[in-house]
């Protein structure tokens, strides 16, 4: 046996009793109806978010708060704005009506009140508002599925990379809070505020962990050379770029619906993290501007976990000395802006350096 529907609820508004009493005579009997004789009170039963109304018949000429303003605070909140609002008026003119729609209103009735015109208007909305609802839900489920999909294929292939040293795994937990740490201070920096979204955001953290997922093409006896590496072996290290670019590429076409949101973005990390500002990086030489905003993210963040942590061919240096030699490198290896950001930030990538530092081998598998 199907359990019976909830009644939708429509909140009434208007400061004369006499109104209120009417429509909610005619809408009692299908609707849970709420009354609010003023804009503030009004504003104060429509955000609440353990009741919210279905939707709000709103009356234009009001005491404090007129119908047109209610609307637009309302329309303001991430919690009321999809509420369908239809307004209540007297005034009849084209130029209210077209004020009521600009300001967020679905529909205009105008008075005299006729029951019939009440009921179906409000039908009509509230049946297209459980629809909108219906499909942003199918639309949010869809999305679930498309963030799972990436973080899933984000774990296999960092541990393809991790699988080849335990540095990598290292190196792999600390550059993604490096590069979520910089991308989030240069938010409101007006040249990278654009491209810096609240979404961009997240990918590039997701994304950061594969900035060398290439190096899985590089054999053992150069990736894990403890001396220094012969011109050729460097050329072939250099390759990784390359490599990964090519790798996360073919994950794209794969992915086919999937990858214009997250592998692009990974795929551009992989490719020109080794760009220097200057031009004198690889693989294709960029300089400046020409290098993507995720490349320059990872490049300083790259080289700074590379500087205080120990590699099979070196030793870890001091943080102090790592923030020195960043500095001396902004306008040639760096950004200046990326620079800038990093010195304004250097205690905590110490405190994130440290941190990881002092993790136990099990945390970072």
């Amino acid at each position: 046996m199907n359990a019976p529907l909830k009644k939708q609820t429509v909140l009434i508004v208007d400061d004369a009793p006499e109104n209120l009493e009417m429509l909610s005579a005619i809408l009692k009997r299908d609707y849970i109806v709420k009354v609010a004789t003023s804009g503030k009170k009004a504003l104060d039963l429509a955000s609440n978010p353990a009741a919210l109304p279905d939707l709000i018949l709103l009356d234009v000429m009001m005491p404090d708060l007129d119908g047109y303003e209610v609307c637009r605070i309302l329309k303001v909140s991430d919690l009321t704005r999809k509420i369908p609002v239809i307004f209540i008026s007297a005034l009849n003119e084209v130029t209210d009506e077209s004020r009521g729609f600009e300001v967020g209103g679905v529909d205009y009735i105008t008075k005299p009140i006729h029951a019939a015109t009440v009921r179906a208007r409000v039908k009509t909305h509230l049946a297209l508002y459980d629809q909108n609802r219906a499909l942003e839900e199918k639309v949010q489920e869809r999305t679930r599925e498309l963030m799972h999909t990436q973080d899933v294929t984000i774990v296999g292939f960092s541990t393809l990379a991790e699988y080849r040293s335990q540095e990598t795994g290292w190196h792999i937990l600390a550059t993604q809070q490096y590069v979520g740490l910089l991308a989030r201070y240069l938010v409101t920096h007006p040249k990278f505020a654009q491209y810096l979204t609240s979404e961009t955001i997240e990918i590039l953290i997701k994304s950061a962990p594969l900035h060398d997922i290439g190096k899985i093409a590089v054999p053992d006896r150069i990736l894990l050379k403890p001396g220094k590496l012969t011109p050729e072996e460097f050329e072939e290290i250099k390759k990784h770029t390359i490599y990964g670019r090519d790798a996360l590429a073919r994950a794209e076409q794969a992915l086919g619906e999937v990858r214009s949101s997250f592998l692009s973005i990974a795929k551009e990390i992989a490719y020109t993290h080794h760009e220097r500002w200057d031009g004198k990086g690889y693989p294709q030489g960029l300089a400046g501007d020409e290098i993507p905003i995720s490349g320059r993210l990872m490049a300083l963040a790259d080289v700074y976990d590379a500087l205080v942590s120990p590699r099979v061919y070196k030793d870890a240096i001091r943080h102090e000395e790592a923030v020195q030699i960043i500095e001396s490198e902004r306008g040639l290896h760096f950004d200046p802006d990326v620079v800038d950001a990093f010195l304004d930030l250097e205690n905590v990538f110490h405190n994130i350096a440290e941190s990881m530092a002092q993790r136990p081998v099990s945390m970072v598998s």
